[in-house]
């Protein structure tokens, strides 16, 4: 699975209050909830994502309350991935678990500029960056998350996995 798009860049400890503020949690459309995505670091940020972008961070993003609405958001905000220096653990999970890629790269939020196009290779673990024709080497996400990101989140999956048998 490659996902190509161009780069906007957030800073270090974007909580999920940050990613979607406290009181548009009374909204359950996930379209809704999109265009208040980021809206506290950037009022613009549904209109620039727009097009597909991967959002690149800086370390510990998504950090703060679990809730499940903030890469909802972001998702159907059309963020098609997310690279980061580091995630806090259960929004990575949440990320996951609706079908948000999400991908740990050390000092990425340093390497990339913003509007720079990447290509993040899940299987492989390779994100490049087209724009300054570099690339480095990850992780790769596991078979069993790929299935579940192809799948579209964890409930798709789930679906599949019991349709078929």
């Amino acid at each position: 699975m490659i996902i190509t798009g161009k780069a906007v860049k957030v800073g270090d400890h974007v909580n999920t209050d940050v990613i979607l503020p406290g009181k548009y949690l009374v909204f359950i459309e996930p379209e809704e909830l999109a265009k208040h995505a980021l809206e506290g670091l950037d009022p613009h940020f549904p209109e620039k994502a727009k097009s597909g972008v991967v959002l690149v961070a800086g370390k510990n993003f998504g950090c703060g309350s679990s809730r499940e609405q903030a890469p909802i958001a972001l998702k159907h905000a059309n963020v098609k991935c997310i690279v980061a220096d580091s995630f806090a653990r259960i929004f990575y999970r949440n990320a996951i678990n609706i079908g948000l890629p999400v991908v740990e790269c050390k000092q990425i939020s340093n390497k990339v500029s913003e509007g720079d196009q990447l290509a993040v290779d899940l299987a492989e673990g390779v994100i490049k960056d087209l724009t300054q024709n570099q690339a480095w080497q990850v992780k790769p996400i596991p078979k069993f998350l790929l299935e579940i990101l192809t799948a579209g989140g964890l409930v798709e999956h789930l679906k599949k996995r019991i349709a078929s048998k």
